[in-house]
């Protein structure tokens, strides 16, 4: 167990003191800044209890991306994005060469369905073990998978296992009481009156019977109480891994099993996870999975318990606090909602993101700004956790509801069809797309796209940044943003001005760490303001003067070393 920079009583203290002072954010994100109560020795005796969990993977030093296949990129002029159209792109998400900075530097690759589906968005499947023929064939998407490993990156895909389409064989089979597939469902002979998660109706007829659908009718949940549904998802796991896929987003996964009133984060669910855990590792020790677990963090923490199921869940509550605490400029909230998730997930074994494909997307929230949305990459980038870049979020791609909107076709160029097809597209391209696209910014140094670029690049040469330990710094100003990494000997200094407005004199302040003694500072990001850092010989550093003067949104990374 490695020994932990800074104790989290003394992180617990720094909580406490900035949520003292933390504004009225409540129309923003209505989330609390936690209290912290946990103590270093109780962190490592959570670690211990999970030891495999302890362990980093290769997903601890990935950036993923996440893609819509439908909306990437066409190769064929039918308007529908498909798998030799992301083969086409690969070069800009990391051509192979980590030498050169023209590419994303992505190394990891999340896809939304790729399965036959009825649907656009693909989240209702018709068959595991096939992929949409609107994005081409199997020997497409094999060939897409050995183009990405040539280059380093990981491909996993979108696992959507708690439900099907109701036009499945399965549930189509069902239907008749006397099908073998009757019991993969769940069936009543009366309408229930027991509405789901959501207060929503969730029970549909069909031929004089009733099945339950909590997302709509024509995704008919599928009953994990029926071992059978078990066999054929591990059949599907089996199937992907053997092709080469490295691992699966699982949708949906809070309401895999239900049990009486308990309809999401059942105990089944948990145990169903941690039993698939033990599956796939078997086939592949290095496979990794992340959840979407869609609530609040400590009830993520809860799928952990007593061992982790899916190596990875998704953190809205943090996603939430970043862009909440850049909209209200306030490092505090950021800080804290880190801090509470790193009480759960000592390990910093959690997946980060702003927004997915589900959610308004960045440049949307901050109404086009563009220090808001360079702030947010640079907040979440430079933090724990493995980060997923949502694909256009590096261009400012706008996007809001419906879900149509959020999932529009990438903005390549200014020419016909943002460059996209040769075709009209599946779905009109949003607003702004002359102007926001990846050939107008591309050789723009101060462009977005050029910001994520360079922030990916940074963080694939620091394993501090990666899965480093988070120490943040009081300051007198209250929108200084200030955070050590810590790995071993490596020590970056990650400093942000989260306000529109210049900050002035601002210090900085830390009541104790391993840092004590004095230390040289290199820019590996911005301006070095200060040549030299000096902590007492307990760790602490009192009224630092930063600089005298930090610009609005002016951000600098500095590499702390010893003289």
């Amino acid at each position: 167990m490695k020994k932990r920079i800074l104790p989290l009583l003394i992180l617990t203290a720094l909580s406490l003191l900035m949520a003292a002072c933390k504004p009225d954010l409540a129309a923003i994100q209505p989330t609390a800044i936690p209290t912290l109560t946990t103590s270093t020795e109780a962190a490592e005796s959570a670690a211990e209890e999970s030891p495999e969990d302890a362990s980093l993977g290769w997903w601890n030093d990935a950036v993923f991306y996440e893609i819509f296949v439908r909306s990437f990129k066409d190769s064929d002029g039918d308007g529908i994005g498909d798998f030799r159209g992301i083969i086409e792109m690969l070069d800009y998400l990391n051509d192979g060469d980590p030498n050169t900075t023209s590419d994303l530097g992505i190394t990891g690759i999340w896809l939304m369905p790729i399965f036959p589906s009825p649907s656009y968005h693909g989240y209702d499947v018709t068959d595991y073990k096939a992929v949409n023929p609107d994005y081409g064939t199997l020997q497409d998407f094999q060939d897409l998978l050995e183009a990405c490993h040539e280059r380093g990156i990981r491909v996993i895909v979108d696992f959507v296992i708690n439900h099907t389409s109701s036009e499945h064989p399965w549930f189509v089979s069902s239907k008749n009481e006397a099908s073998e597939y009757r019991s993969w469902y769940v069936w009543s002979d009366t309408k229930l009156t027991q509405t789901g998660p959501w207060g929503q109706n969730a029970w549909y007829e069909s031929g004089g019977s009733f099945y339950y659908a909590p997302f709509w009718s024509g995704m008919p949940d599928l009953n994990y109480k029926e071992p059978k549904v078990t066999e054929a998802m591990y059949d599907a796991t089996k199937f992907w891994l053997d092709m080469g896929v490295d691992g699966f987003r699982v949708d949906a996964a809070r309401y895999l099993v239900e049990e009486g009133a308990t309809l999401q984060d059942a105990q089944g669910s948990i145990e169903w996870f941690q039993n698939w855990r033990e599956y796939y590792t078997g086939i592949n020790p290095e496979a990794y999975t992340v959840g979407e677990v869609w609530t609040d963090t400590q009830v993520i923490a809860k799928y952990g318990e007593p061992t982790r199921g899916m190596q990875e869940y998704f953190m809205f509550d943090l996603a939430g606090d970043i862009l909440g605490g850049l909209f209200a400029p306030d490092p505090s909230r950021i800080m804290a909602s880190y801090l509470e998730t790193l009480q759960y997930f000592p390990d910093q074994q959690f997946a980060t993101f702003l927004t997915n494909h589900d959610q308004q997307r960045v440049a949307s929230f901050f109404s086009g700004k563009l220090d808001r949305q360079k702030l947010a990459a640079f907040v979440y980038l430079t933090g724990p956790g493995t980060p997923f870049i949502y694909y256009g979020e590096e261009i400012g791609m706008t996007g809001n509801k419906p879900d149509e909107w959020l999932r529009t076709p990438m903005q390549w160029s200014a020419e016909a069809h943002a460059g996209f097809s040769s075709a009209a597209p599946w779905e009109p391209l949003n607003d702004g797309w002359e102007e926001h696209n990846v050939a107008v910014q591309d050789s723009d140094p101060e462009s977005l796209l050029n910001w994520y670029r360079g922030l990916v690049g940074l963080r694939n040469r620091y394993p501090a940044l990666q899965k480093g330990d988070y120490i943040p710094f009081t300051s007198s100003c209250r929108r200084l943003y200030t955070v050590a990494r810590v790995l071993e000997g490596e020590v970056l200094l990650t400093v942000a001005n989260l306000g529109v407005q210049s900050l002035e004199n601002c210090t900085i302040g830390l009541e104790g760490s391993d840092l004590a003694g004095t230390w040289q500072t290199e820019a590996v990001w911005g301006t070095a303001p200060f040549d030299e850092i000096s902590f007492a010989d307990d760790g602490s550093l009192t009224d630092f003067l930063v600089a005298q003067s930090l610009a609005g949104g002016e951000t600098f990374v500095l590499k702390l070393t010893r003289p």
